[in-house]
């Protein structure tokens, strides 16, 4: 794959409108890849800050993140490095009694195998969140996933979504502070180097 086949995709992802009449901000596709990135970070789809900037995990969920990653912001986006794909490329909207909707079901079947088979030197790829793992793992329990992780490695490494809402989460969980956070930067060290 050469650069100008995966940018001529990527601009094809950009211009999508399939679902334009579901969302509520109109299309805006966010997605940051490189046919050279090592790990890829499938998400759920971008929130309003993501949606505003066209930069994707630009905001308190990516500090999160790259905090759990032990990665600075120039290398997250450094796309020759690290690849930003969500299930969804466009914000979805708010569900009623708060957060936001799931990815449109369109989005993933529509695209998501045609970037993929342009990432051919991806080692690890960050499962973040239940729609990240449902789609590709199948229906089951995040909590189980990420406390297991090392039955999806190399390939795979399940995380919860870095939401405000994981706070509580992590402070009833401390095992994912104690041993997941140490072998996911383990593993990104590995794939990226230092």
């Amino acid at each position: 794959m050469s650069d100008a086949s995966l940018d001529e995709l990527v601009g094809r992802i950009r211009s999508c409108t399939v679902c334009a009449h579901a969302l509520p901000l109109g299309p805006r596709p966010v997605l940051h890849v490189s046919p050279r990135a090592k790990l890829l970070i499938a998400s759920q789809a971008p929130g309003t800050k993501v949606h505003e900037t066209g930069i994707s995990f630009n905001d308190a969920s990516g500090d999160r993140l790259r905090q759990w990653l032990g990665m600075d912001r120039e290398t997250f986006y450094d796309t020759e490095k690290v690849a930003l794909v969500p299930m969804g490329f466009c914000y979805p909207g708010r569900l009623p009694k708060g957060g936001d909707c799931p990815p449109r079901p369109e989005c993933a079947p529509l695209w998501r195998e045609q970037v993929l088979s342009e990432l051919h030197d991806v080692q690890l790829t960050l499962l973040v969140g239940s729609y990240a793992q449902n789609y590709v793992l199948g229906a089951g329990r995040v909590s189980d996933r990420v406390a297991h992780f090392r039955d999806y490695l190399p390939r795979y490494f399940p995380l919860p979504h870095p939401s405000w809402r994981t706070g509580a989460w992590e402070k009833r969980n401390p095992w994912f502070g104690d041993e997941v956070l140490p072998a996911l930067r383990q593993e990104v060290i590995r794939i990226l180097g230092k």
